[in-house]
């Protein structure tokens, strides 16, 4: 197909979304779109890379559009604003099934209407042999709010996740040894056991995170001091926050055990991979943020799970600890691995 064809198949894709119109003042079609903004605009931008970011044998191109959306509109969430708009650039090989791009937009504009912010343009360019590569800029409104950094986390404040931690590194892990989703080949779930259960619920989490977006602006009214997207893992990216702000988050172990490792990462992989995964599982996209003791959010649609407390940085400088300690497990790093 052409340029041209293939724009003319995959656009009107995008306006099907009953939220199209929502701050939208001129649509894909022109050099670019126009989009309603106050005062404040967060821009945000993750692109991903096939062989790199996801596995044709265990992501469709639905998985690869909820997933790519998903990371960005949660950094959007981590600033305490609202996404408001996208741009999706595809770079492919042209011998790209055209399938398999329809599948992508699919899944792009099935997580862009979740979360309510509407694509409004993009780009597509060819690429070499076997390479497809996907980005999205994300734009978000802070609707009157401050934005929150990682820079404002103090001694005295507790550190609170919304959303869940290693799910996703725990399903690769899953994909990594060789498991086959239990639900895959089978019409249902309702004979599975319950570690096949939780087999599937990681794999099919690390496929397509759905992050828990509506908690970034609560966490903003209630007074959140600082906050970041855990796009990387729980102790490197809480070690920003601790950088950032010049002091140390002490969190407690024993609260991790209980409300993150307990459950479904403990069935399927086991206590030792569940509790490295909990530590330091990248892709989970969760929020994690600081807050005055008194301010932490008590919304049962965007919940939020104390897990520790901030403290000042000792003669070690600005570090995370876990039960005192300096976790041996550091995080994803896209070059140092």
């Amino acid at each position: 197909m052409s340029e041209s064809d293939l724009l003319a198949r995959i656009i009107p894709m995008f306006g099907e979304s009953p939220f199209a119109g929502s701050g939208v003042l001129v649509a894909p079609g022109d050099d670019a779109a126009v989009i309603t903004a106050r005062e404040s605009v967060v821009v945000t931008t993750d692109s991903m890379v096939r062989g790199r970011d996801w596995r044709d044998d265990w992501s469709s191109g639905h998985d690869v559009g909820l997933k790519v959306v998903a990371q960005n509109v949660a950094d959007v969430a981590a600033m305490g604003a609202v996404a408001t708009g996208l741009l999706v650039s595809v770079a492919a090989d042209p011998e790209t099934e055209l399938d398999w791009v329809i599948d992508l937009t699919r899944g792009i504009a099935d997580a862009a209407e979740d979360a309510g912010c509407p694509v409004v343009g993009g780009d597509l360019s060819s690429a070499p042999a076997g390479v497809i590569m996907v980005a999205v800029t994300a734009f978000g409104d802070l609707q009157g709010r401050m934005p929150v950094l990682r820079s404002g986390a103090r001694p005295g404040d507790v550190v609170a996740v919304a959303g869940s931690l290693g799910w996703s590194g725990a399903g690769l892990a899953l994909y990594e040894a060789g498991t086959t989703d239990p639900i895959a080949p089978n019409a249902g779930a309702g004979h599975l056991t319950a570690m096949e259960r939780a087999t599937s619920v990681l794999m099919w989490f690390h496929r397509s995170p759905r992050p828990p977006w509506e908690s970034g602006p609560v966490a903003a009214d209630a007074g959140a001091t600082s906050m970041i997207d855990l796009s990387d893992g729980l102790v490197r990216d809480g070690g920003r926050i601790a950088v950032a702000s010049g002091v140390e988050l002490a969190l407690d172990e024993a609260q991790l055990r209980e409300h993150f490792l307990a459950g479904p990462i403990e069935l399927a992989v086991g206590t030792d991979v569940g509790w490295r995964q909990v530590l330091s599982g990248g892709e989970e996209h969760s929020l994690l943020a600081t807050f005055p003791a008194d301010a932490v959010p008590d919304d049962p649609h965007a919940p939020w799970t104390v897990i520790g407390q901030v403290v000042e940085a000792g003669p070690q400088g600005p570090r995370l600890t876990v039960g005192g300690a300096v976790p041996s497990v550091t995080g994803w790093d896209h070059f140092a691995g």
